[in-house]
C-alpha cells in the first residue's frame, strides 16, 4: 500500500528556508524557478537577515596589507571562539591593486569600500559575492581665490576620507556619505604653503550617483573602529578647542533627512588629549571604547549609550602590552593588537587574554591592521558576480597564516 504523500505549505518551507545560511540559499536556487524568485523577494530577505540578526551570526574580517605586494586583502576568520578564530581564506581585490581601499560598514550585511586617495569606490555582498562599482563623482570643484597673495590658486589635490555607508528607511536606498578635501597651492612658487577647502559627497544606489551637499561646521577627526553606523544615523568623533583645550563632540548625520547635528561626548569618558576616545559599534547600539594615549599598562573602558544615557558597560584593567583595540566579534570579545603588532582576543566570559595564531609577521603597515563585522545577507546592489570581472580573487589559506 502506498503511503500518503505529505506536502508541507509553502509558507512553512519559505520560513524554514529562511535560516539557513546564505551558502546553501544560494545553492537551492536551482531547485526550482518558485524558490529562486522567492530567495529574491523583500520579505524572504528581511526574514533571512532576522535571523542572522537573532542568532548572533557575525562574521569576521580582518584587514591586512600584503607584505611583499604592498596590497590590501582580507582574512575571514572562523566565527567560533574555539576554533581560535583561524584564518579559513585570503580575499584579495584586484579592483584594487595598487590602491588601499578602507572598509566602512557594515550596513545589512553590505560593505562599502574606498579608496581615499582616488575617486575609487565600491558596495560588495561578501555573502552572495555580488560585487558594484560606483560611478566617479561628478561634482565641479570650485576655484580658490586667496586674498593674502591676491591670486586663484591651483587645485593640487583631492582626497576622500571619513566615510560612512549606510541605509536610508524612508527611500529604501543605500548611501555612501564622504568628506573632501580640496588642496591648492600658488604654483608658481617654489615652495607654495597649501590652503584647503572642504566639500561633501552623498552617493544613492537607487539613483547610482552623487551629490553635493552642505559641509557641516566641524570636520571629523581620528578613525571609528569597524562601523559608524547605527540606525540610519552616521557618527564620528570630532573635536573643538585647542591643546590642552579640547573638547570632544560627536558627528551626527541623519540618512534620512540628509542633516548634520552635533551631540557632546560625556566628559566622564575621558578627557582629551589624555584619552583616546573611538567610536564603535557594540550590540547594535553607538559605543565610545576609552583607553589613555600613554602608558606600559593599557586599560580600557566601553561605554554604550541608548536614549541618549551613556553606560559604561565593562573596563578591562592594566593589560601589558597591547596598543590599541581593533573590535568586538561575538559576546563581547575584544580584538587587540599588541607591541608586536599581533592580534590578541580578550575574553569578555573568562577576563583572559590570549594570543590567536593569525600570523602578522611579514604584513606590510602591520598598524593599519582592522576588523570588520558582517551579518549574512541577500541584499541585492544591481551589480555582478565578483568573479565575472575577478574584482575580488579567494583563497583557501593553507594555515593561520597570510603564506597562500
Amino acid at each position: 500500500m502506498q503511503r500518503p504523500r505529505f506536502e508541507l505549505p509553502e509558507a512553512l518551507v519559505m520560513e524554514i528556508l529562511s535560516k539557513l545560511p546564505v551558502k546553501s540559499l544560494t545553492r537551492f536556487n536551482c531547485v526550482c524557478k518558485y524558490w529562486c524568485s522567492s530567495f529574491r523577494t523583500p520579505h524572504f530577505i528581511s526574514n533571512n537577515y532576522q535571523n542572522n540578526l537573532e542568532n548572533n551570526n557575525l562574521n569576521l574580517l580582518l584587514s591586512r596589507c600584503d607584505g611583499n605586494t604592498f596590497q590590501r586583502y582580507f582574512s575571514q576568520l572562523s566565527n567560533e571562539k574555539y576554533q581560535n578564530y583561524i584564518v579559513k581564506q585570503n580575499i584579495h581585490l584586484p579592483f584594487f591593486r595598487n590602491d588601499l581601499p578602507y572598509v566602512y560598514g557594515a550596513c545589512h550585511g553590505l560593505l562599502c569600500l574606498l579608496d581615499p586617495l582616488k575617486d575609487k569606490a565600491a558596495i560588495w555582498n561578501p555573502s552572495t559575492r555580488e560585487f558594484k562599482i560606483l560611478p566617479p563623482s561628478s561634482i565641479q570643484r570650485p576655484p580658490y581665490f586667496s586674498p593674502f597673495e591676491e591670486t586663484y590658486l591651483t587645485l593640487d589635490d583631492v582626497s576622500f576620507d571619513h566615510a560612512s555607508f549606510g541605509f536610508d528607511s524612508k527611500t529604501d536606498d543605500y548611501k555612501v556619505i564622504r568628506f573632501v578635501t580640496l588642496t591648492f597651492i600658488n604654483s608658481e612658487e617654489q615652495y607654495p604653503h597649501p590652503h584647503f577647502m572642504y566639500q561633501v559627497e552623498l552617493y544613492s544606489l537607487r539613483s547610482n550617483s552623487w551629490q553635493e551637499i552642505p559641509c557641516p561646521d566641524y570636520k571629523p577627526t581620528g578613525t571609528t573602529l569597524g562601523n559608524n553606523y547605527v540606525d540610519g544615523i552616521c557618527y564620528w568623533k570630532t573635536e573643538t578647542g585647542a591643546y590642552l583645550d579640547f573638547r570632544g563632540l560627536i558627528l551626527s548625520f541623519d540618512m534620512g533627512n540628509e542633516k548634520f547635528s552635533i551631540l557632546p561626548i560625556p566628559e566622564f569618558v575621558g578627557s582629551f588629549p589624555e584619552y583616546f576616545v573611538n567610536l564603535l559599534v557594540f550590540n547594535g547600539s553607538l559605543g565610545a571604547i576609552v583607553y589613555p594615549t600613554e602608558g606600559i599598562d593599557t586599560s580600557f573602558d566601553l561605554w554604550v549609550t541608548s536614549e541618549g544615557v551613556w553606560t559604561k558597560q565593562f573596563n578591562i584593567k592594566s593589560i601589558s602590552g597591547v596598543v590599541r583595540p581593533l573590535g568586538f566579534g561575538k559576546n563581547g570579545d575584544l580584538f587587540l593588537r599588541d607591541t608586536n603588532d599581533e592580534v590578541l582576543l580578550f575574553d569578555a566570559s573568562t577576563q583572559e587574554l590570549k594570543e590567536l595564531q593569525i600570523n602578522t609577521y611579514l604584513d606590510h603597515f602591520r598598524f593599519t591592521i582592522s576588523l570588520h563585522a558582517y551579518l549574512e545577507s541577500l541584499v541585492r546592489i544591481n551589480g555582478i558576480q565578483e568573479n565575472i570581472e575577478k574584482h575580488v580573487i579567494r583563497q583557501p589559506a593553507r594555515d593561520a597564516s597570510n603564506e597562500y
